[in-house]
């Protein structure tokens, strides 16, 4: 049984440097780390933020996240071939695409995208030109080269091998243009057939899904906006409804009682916006029942 390492990826470089950059010394000061026996496996330190949208790619910072997402793949990675499981705390969601480097690196894997978005935006439909808008449809191979072709390696993760998990936003996405994930291969999972079909259920489908023998294990996802924004309104897109907390404990369990989950990262959740402290002591207690058992690596 592999152990949890925790890496501090404090990059909003596909967002905007309000707060999420905070998450990680939130979510350590509230006791992650001990709540999990997880040692410490550093820091990766974001380049400077670039306010201006990039005229050929219509992204903020593509250069910035394409480098930082190399070096989280080698933070990431380490902390796999020493044997322990990764927890990646970010930042925002551009992070996923170094996560995801590190397993493209290492073979075929899937994705467990637990997000209140489908992050499915191309660059002109974006209205911000914000990656973590667009992290899904990056991770799949879609937009431009710098940041979906990372060493040559397009696409992150194939379309057939991520399942995107309660997303609630169809309607804010079609009234901005955005491309559609359920029109690939993706399979999406939306939180009304989630709670149609019973999260248990469901979670266990999805799971199923991602161990298939032809891949070697798959990466979990998890953005804080997929949870009820009565009980973590601490996020910057709000939306109403999502996930309970002891809907994402039973997710996660699921997840980790399969064996082949080699990694999570945790993402937008803002401290500057949780005024009594209590996002994070919820979101550190949710992880920790739905971690309690670490996964084995298997790569």
């Amino acid at each position: 049984m592999s152990r949890y390492a925790i890496i501090e990826a404090p990059s909003p470089l596909g967002l905007f440097p309000k707060g999420v950059e905070r998450l990680p010394d939130a979510l350590l000061a509230a006791g992650l780390a001990e709540r999990l026996d997880a040692r410490r496996a550093g820091r990766v330190e974001p380049p400077p933020y670039d306010d201006r949208r990039d005229p050929d790619t219509q992204l903020l910072n593509p250069q910035g996240i394409a480098d930082y997402s190399l070096a989280l793949a080698e933070a990431v990675g380490a902390v796999i071939d020493a044997g322990d499981c990764p927890i990646v705390l970010g930042g925002d969601c551009s992070i996923v695409l170094g996560c995801l480097l590190a397993l493209r690196r290492r073979g075929r894997h899937g994705l467990l995208f637990l997000d209140g978005h489908t992050d499915f935006y191309q660059p002109d439909a974006e209205p911000n030109g914000e990656a973590a808008s667009m992290d899904l449809a990056l991770a799949t191979g879609r937009g431009p080269d710098i940041v979906t072709d990372l060493e040559g390696r397009r696409p992150l993760v194939r379309d057939a091998d991520v399942v995107a998990f309660a997303p609630r936003d169809a309607g804010d996405a079609e009234a901005h243009g955005s491309q559609r994930a359920e029109d690939t291969a993706i399979q999406v999972m939306s939180l009304a057939e989630v709670r149609a079909e019973g999260v248990a259920e469901a979670a266990d489908r999805a799971v199923r899904h991602l161990c298939r023998a032809e891949l070697a294990g798959f990466w979990i996802h998890l953005d804080a906006d997929v949870l009820d924004d009565a009980v973590i309104p601490a996020v910057d897109y709000r939306m109403p409804d999502g996930l309970s907390w002891d809907e994402l404990v039973t997710t996660l369990r699921v997840a980790t009682a399969s064996g082949r989950a080699l990694g999570i990262d945790v993402t937008i959740f803002n401290p500057k916006l949780d005024d009594d402290g209590s996002g994070a002591t919820g979101l550190v207690d949710t992880l920790a029942r739905g971690l309690a058992r670490a996964p084995a690596t298997r790569l």
